[in-house]
């Protein structure tokens, strides 16, 4: 069978990480969402997402397919129900469409003539929006950790490193640790492949950390944090995550965040991620163009791809930034910063892509990744899409 993973219609409260990547290549818990279908499934998948996004994820389209919507994460009960799904049969959410086996060309697609089933309400787990990523991330480590340790051997724990429910934490091969804390007591902590946690750190799960991330000397790590590959991280992290290749190396506090991929925050900054007030955060919602209440009390950084910040930069509760910024300065910036913008506190203006893709071209060779024609027309288009705020 051939399995299509589409956006869906969260994509848009899921900006700015969607400007450069499909719903399914978001990363929550350890792996991506299209890396846990694709491990449940025992298939690979393709995407329908934004045309100018297509060329580097491509659909592969047969004569059969089974299309999933990639805001849901897979769960046991979910996934059992699309490999049970028959021709012209779709499997909904209330209104939401949750996956679909069709012969029908996309254009064809006409949901009246299909048999409607519901998903059952264990296999319902929901990306919604970009906050989600973070205040879900606890679970989704879980499931995560489960799914990718079940009928395997960890390997083992260094004398030096000391521990609270051993049973709960798995080492690939090649991660080095010594003479750090893993408390697995609250949740399962993961070590990826040929990463490395330094001395001193003292981490509690659930924790997730992949392939060759490091934790820097003396880090703490709170519950529900996942650091992507090849991140580096130091000083003090709670609920976040960072999907791939983004650092935050030095001393500084992170909470209740999201990083993308090729960010850098700089030594000492720090994001606040309570109100004074003790009330619910609003964050800037890029669907309604205006701030959204949450429903949370602890909200922190979201942070798009290839954005950085100076040294002892200070964040508001729910900051949002886009893709390519570049902050820095004394002050608290604003809390919503549109992608493209050169600034801080003391005001902003566009950042020209010639020079944002000189940044990202020496960003990315350091590991050995061209920065091509198609991450440049991809930068180009978001450059382009999101010049209506940038109105400084």
């Amino acid at each position: 069978m051939n399995y299509i993973l589409f956006d869906g219609p969260a994509r848009k409260k899921l900006l700015p990480f969607t400007y450069t990547r499909p719903v399914a290549d978001l990363r929550i818990g350890i792996l991506t969402i299209r890396e846990k279908w694709e491990k449940h499934l025992g298939s690979t998948t393709s995407t329908i997402t934004e045309e100018y996004l297509s060329e580097k994820f491509p659909m592969v389209e047969f004569e059969e397919n089974v299309m999933i919507n990639a805001s849901y994460i897979p769960t046991e009960v979910l996934v059992e129900q699309v490999l049970d799904l028959q021709e012209n049969q779709a499997l909904f959410d209330g209104d939401d469409i949750v996956a679909f086996y069709t012969k029908d060309t996309q254009e064809e697609i006409d949901f009246d003539t299909y048999e409607q089933l519901e998903v059952t309400a264990e296999g319902i787990f929901k990306i919604e929006n970009n906050w989600g990523i973070f205040s879900k991330n606890h679970d989704a480590i879980r499931l995560d950790y489960d799914l990718l340790t079940e009928d395997r051997k960890s390997a083992q724990i260094p004398s030096t490193v000391q521990t609270l429910n051993p049973e709960n934490i798995f080492i690939e091969e090649g991660a080095k640790l010594n003479f750090c804390t893993l408390n697995a007591s609250e949740g399962p902590i993961y070590i990826g492949k040929d990463s490395e946690i330094m001395e001193g750190a003292l981490i509690r799960g659930p924790f997730a950390m992949c392939e060759h991330a490091t934790v820097k000397m003396g880090a703490k790590i709170y519950t529900g944090t996942t650091i992507g590959p090849y991140c580096k991280v130091g000083g003090e992290v709670t609920n976040s995550v960072l999907m791939a290749y983004s650092n935050k190396g030095h001393d500084g506090y992170l909470g209740n965040s999201v990083l993308g991929e090729w960010c850098n925050v700089g030594a000492d900054s720090n994001n606040s991620n309570l109100k004074n007030n003790y009330e619910e955060v609003r964050l800037w919602d890029y669907e309604t163009e205006g701030f959204a209440k949450t429903g949370l009390q602890f909200c922190g950084l979201i942070m798009g791809d290839h954005s950085k910040c100076g040294i002892n930069t200070m964040f508001n509760t729910g900051t949002v930034i886009g893709v390519s910024v570049n902050i820095f300065g004394t002050g608290f910036p604003r809390n919503f910063i549109p992608s493209f913008s050169w600034g801080g506190a003391a005001g902003f203006t566009t950042y020209k892509t010639v020079k944002a893709f000189q940044t990202a071209k020496l960003v990315m060779e350091r590991r050995n990744i061209p920065f091509d024609e198609q991450e440049a027309a991809i930068l180009e288009h978001v450059f382009e899409e999101t010049a209506k705020y940038r109105r400084y």
